[in-house]
């Protein structure tokens, strides 16, 4: 006699007609793919242009979305109104254009690259004469 426990005993017809085997893992990432995130750095670029926006007093608000096809980081002067601006990263996009853009109210793309830094770059402000 084998170690191996008792298992039901199925026919060949049933056999010919059972599914693949398929890992819970593969099952899950085809069925509900994981949502576009932003990494750890990138968060940190973000915040950082965030925290110095806040500090002038001309953003007040953010919300983070993490959809299937892409993320967003979109800012607001207050929480009821539309966002200011959204910076997005879309991975779909990243051969071509940049998985990255800075997108204002109007929809209008304002920055849009393949580095989250030199996209963030559309917020610097450029120095003005004062007379």
């Amino acid at each position: 006699m084998s170690d191996q426990p008792d298992l039901p005993r199925t026919d060949a017809s049933q056999a010919s007609h059972s599914a693949p085997i398929v890992s819970l893992q593969d099952y899950r990432q085809s069925r509900d793919p994981l949502p576009v995130t932003f990494h750890r750095k990138e968060l940190d670029s973000i915040l950082w242009i965030y925290g110095r926006m806040v500090g002038e007093g001309e953003w007040r608000d953010y919300a983070i979305d993490h959809l299937k096809d892409k993320a967003v980081f979109s800012v607001f002067k207050r929480s009821g109104e539309l966002p200011l601006y959204r910076i997005e990263k879309d991975p779909k996009l990243a051969a071509k254009q940049g998985a990255y853009s800075v997108i204002h109210t109007s929809g209008r793309v304002l920055k849009r690259g393949h580095e989250l830094t030199q996209v963030l770059k559309v917020f610097d402000k450029k120095l003005k004469l004062v007379e």
